[in-house]
């Protein structure tokens, strides 16, 4: 006798119209239903918490336009497995590739994929349970489209348990309690594959009622969407609170958003994020401590390693902040983009052959170590933009002293001629 299948795949949807909790992509104005409607599939992302249905829409997908589907995870596949996946697509005339956690892929194996998702051959459908604006590079970006899924709500979920103890497919004649459906449907946060596991659990000691779920649960279900909270919202909470120098509340957000089940590799690159972006030269060595707390938890995994989080957060909420490198960078984008050929004077330029010699290339070029003076009298900007300013040091702690020593230096640049 063979294994059975768990109950969430055994309980797949089958089409489009038994996917629940995604009206705005499946319902009848749904942008997917369109799509499948117009046998015309575009490559995309599909983003959301865990549990939504990500995969089943893949799937469903691929069936609806009659392509073979695909499915590998970024997690353990490299440039070898998309290789594999050109060749199978040449053979059987294109296919829909799922890569689940898209985010995973490196910008050389991002950058593999786009001649064959420009040519049509694949048909790319990623998901993540990340926010993927901030994971996908530029290129990648623009072949795709975006489609977020949300959490189910608590009657979702309640719809889906009923159907899963009365389809054949499921536990038919299990009997239960409608108040141990309304807990599980609580304490699932919106995740149906957590719910129907569960459910199989709780029936698996005879009946499903509030003591066998409770016993299958564990222990309490922190859900990230129990008071009706995106996935993000927390992590917005997190961050903002992170931010804003509120310890407690940091910690809070971080406890609720572990106890939920996300992924704590996540949430160190928030991390490190925060260190670069809020506190930056105000305490420079939180970027370092943010970083070895990733390295810490990659090295020692959940539970020991999420300390080494705790401990980030702590230091992140309590040093002093500065978003001036931030500002500074979001300054010097719109300056490149707005003289994007401004000429490089010639004495920074690099002279490798003769010919740029001959050009004038690096001629005159004063050598700080050797020339101080004749460094602060060169140009280092292009003509015309010589009183370009993008850093200022406005922040707390060690920027203070920053603030000095670069007032200084723009005074001795002004005074020379």
């Amino acid at each position: 006798m063979g294994r059975m299948e768990p109950l969430a795949e055994r309980l797949r949807p089958r089409s489009l119209d038994e996917v629940l909790g995604q009206p705005h992509l499946t319902g009848p104005r749904g942008l997917l239903r369109r799509m499948l409607e117009s046998r015309r599939l575009a490559s995309m992302v599909l983003f959301g918490p865990p549990g939504t249905g990500k995969t089943t829409l893949a799937r469903l997908l691929a069936e609806g336009v009659g392509k073979p589907f695909l499915h590998i995870s970024a997690v353990e596949a490299g440039l070898k497995e998309v290789r594999q996946a050109v060749e199978r697509a040449r053979r059987e005339g294109g296919l829909v590739l799922f890569l689940d956690e898209v985010h995973r892929f490196n910008k050389a194996q991002q950058d593999a994929l786009l001649p064959h998702l420009e040519s049509g051959l694949l048909t790319l459908v990623g998901a993540t349970a990340e926010n993927p604006a901030f994971e996908l590079t530029p290129a990648l970006r623009s072949r795709l489209r975006f489609f977020p899924l949300k959490p189910l709500s608590q009657e979702d979920l309640l719809r889906l348990l009923r159907r899963a103890l009365e389809d054949p497919r499921g536990l038919p004649g299990t009997p239960y309690e409608e108040g141990a459906l309304r807990l599980l449907a609580q304490a699932a946060g919106g995740d149906a594959r957590f719910a129907l596991n569960t459910l199989e659990l709780a029936a698996s000691f005879g009946r499903v009622d509030e003591e066998s779920v409770r016993e299958a649960l564990g222990s309490e279900r922190f859900a990230m969407d129990r008071g009706g909270d995106h996935f993000y919202d927390l992590v917005s909470a997190l961050h903002k609170s992170l931010r804003g120098s509120h310890v407690d509340a940091s910690l809070y957000y971080l406890a609720r958003l572990l106890k939920a089940g996300a992924d704590p590799r996540y949430l160190a690159r928030r991390l490190i994020r925060v260190a670069a972006e809020d506190v930056g030269l105000a305490d420079p060595l939180a970027l370092r401590l943010a970083v070895a707390a990733k390295e810490t938890y990659e090295a020692l995994g959940s539970p020991e390693g999420e300390l080494a989080l705790v401990e980030a957060a702590i230091y992140l909420a309590l040093a002093p902040k500065s978003n001036s490198v931030y500002a500074a960078w979001q300054r010097a984008e719109a300056a490149a983009q707005a003289h994007p050929e401004a000429p490089v004077p010639l004495h920074l330029r690099n002279a490798p052959t003769p010919l740029a010699k001959a050009l004038g290339h690096g001629r005159g070029y004063a050598y700080y170590h050797e020339d101080k003076e004749g460094s602060f009298a060169q140009a280092y900007l292009p003509e015309g933009l010589e009183g370009l300013r993008l850093y200022e040091a406005t922040g707390e702690g060690w920027e203070e002293r920053v603030r000095e020593r670069l007032k200084a230096l723009r005074e001795r640049f002004r005074a020379t001629p």
